[in-house]
């Protein structure tokens, strides 16, 4: 150390007198005391102020350029160091030695650069100010097709500094990516694929842009679908394809990418995978199929990939991924069964599917789920049945094949993502079939839960889907005992509460049901109906002007029939409806117009 002391005062005096011969020796000698000990040598470097005579050694002209630089790249591996070298005014000699033509030169700017920006916001900053990143881009361009190692070594060094300077900085990878940098990555991916450092260079560079919602459309105009595909059939070793993996995530987020994907052959590799790994109890393997299936399920989600990959229902994916959900693996189960909720996304496939017949193959793995069964499959599958049950035409052949029978099932669940979509299946299988709402509406430990559930604060999702079922239970049943069975259930409160919803889709579907219950059971209902206050909610939904005319068209209605009720009746004529509603006659929409003069006439004659 005592000798690096030398070496330092030697230098300090060695860059004043510019003689290139023994300014080289001390450079080597520092070169060798940091490859003994990178950290001590960086600290007695601070401390001698030999930085900012570094700035003054960075000439184009001068022969040892390229040992200064690989001397600041080796001080930059130190935290403590990268300030230092913003401060001692490195960065802007550094980045003007980028349009150096001499290529150990630009290997050496291009690490120190890169190590001054590692995890440094006054690195990346002064870089930044400096206009580097755009030299670089330059370079990965005009040296992008040659292939001899150096070369492929400098765009490795490119790469990793452009890595250094935009990870996890929104901002300047949005700058790259105006910059062009996308199509130019990808392009080296293709050209270079058989290096293997500068290939994971590029997939690190991607795995970081992709995160960027903006980077997609660019991604999407390039063949990188087409890349990563047969990058992926290339690699045997599970953690580059895991690389490979955590960018094509991402990047199938985006629907046009989805597409190229499923062009490019992934699912093929993705189905293979599961086959292989499906039966491994290694730690990788359980992982590498969890991704690929994940993969798969993703892919699904675009609309014009599920459709080419549905192939009416004829394809071989479609039937690899209808043999998953008998199987005994559980992730293999939560992915079929999640596959099948997004290929059950239109009416054509969903009829398809319970057609052949995929209802009982959700049904018997519910079944194998119903004691401390996996939450993740239980949701998965009641989601597939709850897509399957929208068309018209499937309800009644699902209802006969005994699906809310496996669904009432789970009514014990505590899961509120599996009571969530257990509430949407039921109201979907109900929706305009009388016989099933009915006998539904007088099951009373459904009716129990349900009112329970609407008073389940902590979960909206469930709280709204309880209220709706409650409410469809009356409109599509139009039955007196279903209504008794709510009223003694404690649920006409949670109707009236529904109806003040900001979803104008859940007023209207509780005004609905109210005007049922006070048509067909008002006498049952009417002290429930007084104690939640429904003609004062009613009076102001009728008031206010943001009502939608709808909501004011069946408030009216409701009013009307509640007036066969005396105390509810009382109530009415005590807060001067007639005021609002005669405003209302003269509303541009004819139907709340003309609803408003017939309540006008109703309660002028009751009153």
């Amino acid at each position: 150390m005592d000798n690096l002391s030398d070496t330092l005062k030697k230098l300090k005096i060695t860059a004043v007198d510019r003689t290139e011969d023994s300014l080289e020796g001390c450079l080597d000698c520092l070169l060798q005391a940091l490859a003994q000990n990178n950290m001590e040598t960086s600290e007695k470097m601070q401390g001698s102020g030999i930085l900012q005579v570094f700035a003054s050694l960075l000439t184009p002209q001068s022969s040892c350029t390229a040992k200064v630089a690989n001397i600041i790249a080796e001080v930059a591996k130190n935290e403590f160091m990268r300030i230092p070298c913003v401060d001692a005014g490195l960065i802007s000699p550094l980045v003007q030695l980028l349009n150096s033509k001499d290529q150990e030169v630009l290997l050496q700017t291009g690490r120190a650069l890169g190590n001054i920006c590692y995890d440094s916001h006054e690195g990346r900053s002064a870089v930044d100010q400096a206009g580097g990143a755009q030299i670089v881009i330059d370079h990965l361009r005009s040296l992008c097709s040659i292939t001899d190692p150096a070369n492929e070594k400098l765009l490795t060094v490119f790469c990793g500094m452009l890595m250094n300077y935009s990870n996890e900085n929104d901002s300047l990878q949005a700058q790259l990516i105006n910059m062009g940098v996308i199509p130019t990555l990808v392009k080296l991916l293709g050209i270079h694929c058989h290096n293997a450092a500068l290939t994971e260079m590029c997939l690190v560079a991607f795995g970081n842009l992709a995160e960027l919602e903006s980077s997609k459309e660019q991604f999407a105009s390039t063949n990188i679908a087409e890349e990563l595909v047969k990058l992926f059939k290339k690699q045997i070793e599970h953690d580059k394809r895991e690389m490979i993996f955590e960018v094509l995530a991402p990047l199938a987020e985006n629907d046009a990418i989805k597409l190229q994907l499923v062009e490019a052959g992934l699912v093929e590799c993705l189905l293979e995978i599961v086959q292989q790994k499906v039966d491994s109890d290694k730690e990788d393997d359980i992982a590498e199929l969890k991704t690929a299936s994940d993969l798969m399920v993703l892919l699904l989600l675009g609309d014009e990939s599920m459709q080419k990959l549905f192939e009416g229902g004829k394809g071989n994916v479609f039937q690899r991924v209808l043999s998953w959900i008998p199987s005994n693996n559980h992730q293999l189960q939560l992915a079929g069964a999640l596959a099948i909720a997004n290929f059950a996304r239109n009416d054509g496939n969903c009829i398809h599917m319970v057609d052949n017949g995929i209802v009982e193959k959700l049904m018997d793995l519910l079944d194998r789920h119903v004691e401390d069964g996996n939450v993740t499959v239980q949701h998965a599958a009641l989601s597939a049945l709850r897509n399957l049950a929208i068309p018209v035409v499937n309800k009644a052949k699902m209802l006969s094949a005994g699906v809310t029978e496996t669904v009432l099932k789970f009514l014990k669940s505590e899961m509120p993502p599996v009571q969530f979509k257990l509430l949407g299946t039921l109201r979907m299988l109900i929706d305009a079939q009388a016989e099933a709402a009915e006998q539904l509406g007088r099951n009373v430990k459904l009716v129990e839960r349900l009112v329970e559930w609407c008073e389940a604060k902590d979960h909206a999702g469930v709280m709204g889907e309880s209220n709706r079922l409650l409410s469809a239970l009356i409109r599509h049943s139009k039955s007196k005992d279903v209504i008794k069975a709510i009223v003694q259930s404690g649920g006409i409160k949670h109707l009236v509460t529904m109806a003040t919803s900001e979803h104008v889709i859940m007023q209207n579907e509780a005004l609905v049901a109210l005007a049922l219950i006070a048509a067909l059971e008002l006498g049952t209902a009417e002290k429930d109906l007084e104690s939640a206050k429904l003609v004062q909610i009613l009076h102001r939904l009728l008031a206010d002007e943001r009502s939608a005319p709808e909501i004011k068209y069946n408030s009216m209605v409701l009013i009307c029939a509640l007036m066969g009720s005396e105390s509810l009746h009382k109530e009415v004529q005590d807060l001067a409806f007639l005021d609002v509603v005669s405003k209302l006659r003269s509303h541009e929409n004819k139907s709340v117009a003309q609803q408003a003069s017939l309540t006008e006439q109703r309660l002028t004659v009751e009153s």
